[in-house]
Parts: structure tokens; sequence; C-alpha cells
């Protein structure tokens, strides 16, 4: 063996290492961009959270009001503008096992992710595709990641996702 080969496998090593962080950090970094939002997928707790503001800002006097319950503080969650409000879709996995998320809107497509049943997801719109037991919809979901999921599946909740 030369002097060269096992530098070039550590290289290899390396830059494979590298790469396998960075696929895995992506979906992380591509979260939800509405500051202040929910994550639907995490338990509420009783306590609100703290409203996020310009650390640069003068401080404004708090107003005394008594606590909220969830109830009075779901209205808040919607979205703020008539934009958002029309990009934004939600669903819940109805799938006993779990819904496979796929690269393309067909079941011979490479699986890319998976959520189990009952989480809520976000549609950005919907497409005809292959098949699924009678039904040719599927969702592009985009939560921190672009995949389609079969919208036999997936239950709307509210409106139905616009096509693509």
């Amino acid at each position: 063996m030369s002097v060269r080969s096992p530098l070039r496998r550590v290289g290899l090593y390396a830059a494979a290492g590298a790469v396998a962080a960075m696929t895995a950090a992506g979906p992380a970094l591509a979260a939800d961009p509405v500051p202040g939002a929910a994550d639907p997928a995490q338990p509420q707790s009783q306590t609100q959270p703290e409203p996020q503001t310009d650390p640069w800002a003068e401080p404004e006097a708090e107003p005394q009001t008594e606590p909220q319950t969830e109830a009075q503080a779901e209205p808040q969650a919607e979205p703020q503008t008539e934009i958002e409000s029309r990009r934004l879709y939600k669903g819940r996995v109805t799938a006993k096992k779990g819904l496979i998320l796929r690269d393309k809107p067909t079941r011979s497509s490479r699986v890319i992710g998976f959520k189990r049943h009952g989480a809520i997801v976000h549609i950005f719109c919907k497409t005809t595709g292959g098949k699924v037991k009678g039904n040719n919809h599927w969702y592009l979901l985009t939560d921190g990641t672009w995949a389609w999921g079969s919208a036999k599946y997936i239950e709307n909740i509210g409106r139905a996702p616009r096509w693509c």
C-alpha cells in the first residue's frame, strides 16, 4: 500500500461524516419560519410562552390580566396574515402503523421519512400520483423537509389543500 492510500481513506471518511452531519442537521435548520408559532406535535403547557421582542426596544409596561385557559389562548395560534392563511393547511396521520414519506407522489419512489399515527402535518398542496388503496391524491408536506404523503392516510384539519 502506498502512503497516500490511508490518507485518502481518512479524507473520504471525514467528508462522508461531514455530509452525514449536514444531512441530519438540515431538517432542523429548515424549521417552520413563522416566529412564535407553537409546534403542534408537542403537548401544550399550561403556561404561556414569552413573546419574542426586539432586545433593543424600550421596555413596555405589561397589562395586569388573568391567566388564560387553553381555549382562550387557542385563537392566538391562528395565522396572522391573509397570505399565511392561504398557504397553511394541516392534517392528521390516520395510518395505524404510521405514514411513509416519499420524494415523489408514487409508492415506488424513495422513502425519505416517516410520521407516526396521530401526528399533525403541515400541507403545502395536493396533486395526483400513484394509487394507494384506490386513492390517487398525494399531499406535499412541509414539516422540516419537503416530502410527499398519501392523502389516503391524512385526514384534513379544516379546509382541503389547494392543488399544486
